[in-house]
This record gives C-alpha cells, structure tokens and sequence, in this order.
C-alpha cells in the first residue's frame, strides 16, 4: 500500500481543523443557551409518555397535546414562585414591626435548654448574657453586620429573579419545541450515533434517554412525595408558612439535600414556642419522611434502566457537585454511557479467540 501523498495529508489535516473549528464554534455560539437546551431536553424526554398519553386523549392532535403540557410545565413554575413571593412580602410587611419590637425590649434572657446542647451550648450561652446585658445598643452592634451580609443577599436574589425567569421561558419555548419535533430530534440523535458507533452507538443513545428518564422519575417524584409529606406535617403541627417551607423541602430534594434542613429547624422551633405535644409529633413525622428516600428513590430509578445502583447513586450526586442542578440528570448519563462502552468493549476482548 502506497503511502498517502504529502498534499493530501496536508488536505486531511486542514479539513480536519477546519471541522473542529466549527464544532467549537458552534459550541461557543450556543454556549449561552446551553444549559436550558439541557433543561428542555431532560423535560422532553422524562415527560415524553406523558405527552403521548395527553396526545391520544386529545384525539391525536399534536397541537392540542404539547399546549396542555407547555401550560403545565407554566403552572408548575408559576404556583411556587407566587407562594414564595407572597410569603416574603408578607414577611417584608411585618418585618419593620417585629424588628422595632426587637429591638427595644432587647434579646431577653436564653432558654434553659440552650446550655445543655453538647459542644455548642455553653458558648452560645455566654454570648447571649454578653448581648443580653449591653441592652438595644450592643444587640444593634450584634446584628449590624448580619443585617448587611443580609442585604447584600436580598439584592443579589432580588437580581437573580429576573435572569431566573428569563431562563425559565427560554427552557419553556425549547420545550415546546421539542415537543412539536421530538420524533424528528430522535431520529437525528439515533442517526448520529450508528454513524458514530454503529449498533453500539445506538444503544447508547437508547441508554441516555432511558438514564434521563429514570432518574427524573427517581428524584423528581421522591421530592415530591417527600415534600407533600413534610408539607402535610408542618401543616398539621401549626409551623408558620408551610406552603413556602414545603416548595423549599422540595428543592432540597431535587437537590438530594433532604427535608432534614427544613424540618428540624421547624420541631425545634416548636419546641421554643412551648408546643412540646406538636414537636414530638412532628419529630415522629420527620424519620419515615427522612428515610423515604433510602426506599422509594431507588425502586423508581431500578425501573427504568437496569444499570448499577450505585453507578446512577454517584452519577446523580457527582453530577450535582460538578454540573450544579442539571448535573442531576448530565452525571448519570454520562456515567451510564461510559460503563456500557466500557462493558462492551471489555467483553469484545474476551470473546476474541
């Protein structure tokens, strides 16, 4: 076989750079949308049976159908954000009130349990007699820099808000999309991969929208039993702004933090305010709801792909630290790809003679 010649390697070689070239580049262009291009993927597919059950109910109509799931994908981000903000400006109303109060009758004396608490309470103790005894004046000195660090982050979220809703609508019209075209945009996506990779290729493609899927129902829906739960019981117990508090339970849960930070906050506060009978209850509430997610999340994620629990375990939450949020859905399809390459490759060595 005749070495190639020298132009045409040259030829090669720039046809090469030149694709490079526009593949970064079309990555730079589309880097300001990429991550709700994620967002509206990972919606697509995790909700895509639900869209065809809506489509046959609504005679088969394509249109009809990804109206109603663009108006419920809306509502679903509507319904928190006006509980989370009638619950601030309520809060922002009383506030000048309570702080007046605060202020002038001064921090009082600690609770009697307060010391007992191991580690911390002695010298929480402590300082609390400290400020307790320099009146309004130290009690001002105390909170100033708290109220300052607290400003700068009511004006960085107040700032956040508008960006968050511009986010949100565009995840919102590439969703739509999606919806409309999603046959169209699987087809493309299979193609690539049997050109890339043949069969195997393929496979993959099946494997992440499959991985996309499960995990959406694992940590999607464990949230969202976890935080009805929760919501049930600070209900039930009398803890101020449950609605607010369950919509942050739920975000702690697609964020695999828990109810936890949330829920114990609310017993001990209920235990301060004298309702010892509520905060038992609640505390008994808070461990089968806490656990919860050690039994239902894994049932749900095992039914969609069978993969390595604890491959889609790591996945989820390596992609959480690494990726923020979407990382959710990114680790455990990145990490689902790799393994099942991997497998196939390894077992193509041993089946050779």
């Amino acid at each position: 076989m005749k070495p190639a010649p020298s132009g045409d390697i040259t030829r090669i070689v720039l046809i090469v750079l030149l694709i490079a070239l526009l593949i970064v580049g079309s990555f730079w262009t589309l880097l300001p949308f990429l991550g709700a291009l994620i967002w509206a993927t990972t919606i697509a597919v995790a909700t895509w049976p639900l869209l065809t059950l809506v489509q046959q109910k609504t005679g088969g109509r394509r249109t009809v159908a990804v109206v109603i799931m663009t108006l419920l994908l809306l509502l679903v981000f509507i319904v928190p954000l006006s509980v989370a903000l009638s619950a601030l400006l309520d809060a922002a109303g009383r506030s000048p009130a309570l702080v007046h109060d605060f202020m002038v009758r001064g921090l009082g004396e600690p609770p009697p349990w307060l010391a007992s608490v191991p580690l911390v309470g002695e010298p929480v103790t402590l300082r609390w007699h400290e400020v307790a005894a320099g009146g309004p004046q130290a009690l001002a000195e105390f909170v100033r820099p708290y109220a300052r660090a607290g400003a700068a982050w009511v004006i960085s979220v107040t700032g956040g808000v508008g960006r968050l809703v511009v986010q949100f609508l565009l995840i919102l019209v590439l969703t739509a999309i999606l919806y409309s075209q999603g046959e169209t945009a699987a087809r493309g996506a299979l193609a690539l991969g049997r050109r890339i990779g043949d069969e195997r290729g393929e496979r993959t493609i099946h494997l992440a929208g499959q991985a996309i899927r499960s995990v959406a129902l694992g940590v999607i829906v464990t949230a969202l039993v976890q935080s009805m739960l929760a919501g049930a019981g600070l209900w039930v117990t009398g803890v101020p702004h449950p609605g607010l508090l369950t919509a942050i339970v739920f975000v702690l849960g697609v964020a695999q933090l828990g109810p936890l930070p949330i829920l114990i906050p609310a017993i001990v506060w209920l235990y301060w305010s004298g309702s010892a009978t509520a905060a038992t209850g609640l505390l008994i509430w808070t461990l089968p709801v806490a656990a919860l997610d050690n039994v239902l999340r894994p049932i749900l994620i095992r039914r969609g792909v069978q993969l390595p629990m604890l491959l889609i375990i790591a996945g989820v939450i390596g992609g959480l630290i690494s990726f923020g949020v979407q990382g959710l859905f990114v680790g455990p399809v990145i990490l689902a790809a790799t393994y099942t390459l991997m497998q196939e490759w390894v077992a193509e060595y041993r089946a050779e003679p």
